[in-house]
C-alpha cells in the first residue's frame, strides 16, 4: 500500500503516539520510515521572542537544537530497526515546520504523512496557528493526523 511513510515529530507525548503508530503502519504495509524532527532557528529579535546574543552564542543555541532534535530521530531509528524496519532519521532548520514537513517528504518521495494534531481551539488555534492544518492544506500526498 505504502512505500515510504514519513512521520513528523516535536517529541512530545503526543506525537510519541503518532510515531508508534506509523512504526506500526510501516510494519503492517512493508513500507521504510522517514522520520522527521524540524529544528526551529534562533528568533532574530525581540518581538520574535528572542533575546539579543552575540552571534556565537546564537550559533551555540541552535546547534544544541539541531543536536537534541538529532538524538530524537535517531532513538525513533534505533528503536525502528530493532523491529525489522529500515528508517531514515532526518533533521530541517527551519521556522516554519508545514513547509518543511512537506518539502522533506517529496524529497524522500514519500506517499503518506504520519503527524500528531495537538488540538488547540479557539483563541490558542488562532494566536498559535496550526501546523497540522497547513500541512492538511498544502500536502499533495495523503496525511493521517492523530490525537
Amino acid at each position: 500500500m505504502y512505500q515510504r511513510i514519513l512521520v513528523a515529530t516535536d517529541g512530545s507525548t503526543l506525537s510519541k503516539k503518532a510515531v508508534g503508530s506509523a512504526i506500526a503502519m510501516a510494519k503492517l504495509c512493508g513500507a521504510e520510515l522517514v522520520a522527521l524532527k524540524v529544528v526551529p532557528r534562533y528568533p532574530q529579535s525581540y518581538f520574535e521572542g528572542g533575546l539579543a546574543l552575540p552571534a556565537s552564542d546564537i550559533a551555540k543555541v541552535e546547534k544544541q537544537w539541531a543536536e537534541h532534535g538529532q538524538a530524537i530521530v535517531d532513538a525513533i531509528a534505533k528503536s525502528t530497526a530493532a523491529k525489522g524496519l529500515t528508517v531514515k532519521a532526518v533533521t530541517a532548520k527551519s521556522d516554519l515546520v508545514s513547509e518543511a514537513i512537506i518539502s522533506t517528504a517529496k524529497k524522500h518521495k514519500c506517499d503518506l504523512i504520519v503527524m500528531a494534531s495537538h488540538g488547540r481551539k479557539g483563541v490558542k488555534r488562532l494566536l498559535l496557528g496550526s501546523e497540522t492544518q497547513q500541512v492538511l492544506t498544502h500536502s499533495h500526498v495523503p496525511v493521517l493526523v492523530l490525537r
